[in-house]
């Protein structure tokens, strides 16, 4: 995953295995999800770089108002 993350501005990387993952991220991914009683809460995003860097961050909902969000970020290195 590391190489592929870090090499995802070049069009051919991107182009690779588009027809198969597009239809799974497009059922699966969905950036939010709004319904009575139910919804996204939580965003995380994992970003790894080829040296073994990670940068997560995480947006959560406060007291279910979908108005007020708190945003974490942390960052680390992979021991290898």
């Amino acid at each position: 995953f590391t190489t592929f993350f870090s090499q995802l501005p070049d069009p051919a990387i991107e182009d690779q295995g588009k027809d198969y993952i597009r239809p799974i991220l497009n059922k699966y991914a969905a950036l939010c999800v709004r319904c009575p009683g139910y919804g996204t809460r939580t965003n995380t995003v994992v970003l790894i770089d080829s040296e073994g860097h990670v940068t997560f961050t995480e947006r959560n909902m406060i007291n279910a108002d979908v108005n007020q969000w708190k945003t974490s970020t942390y960052e680390f290195k992979l021991h290898s």
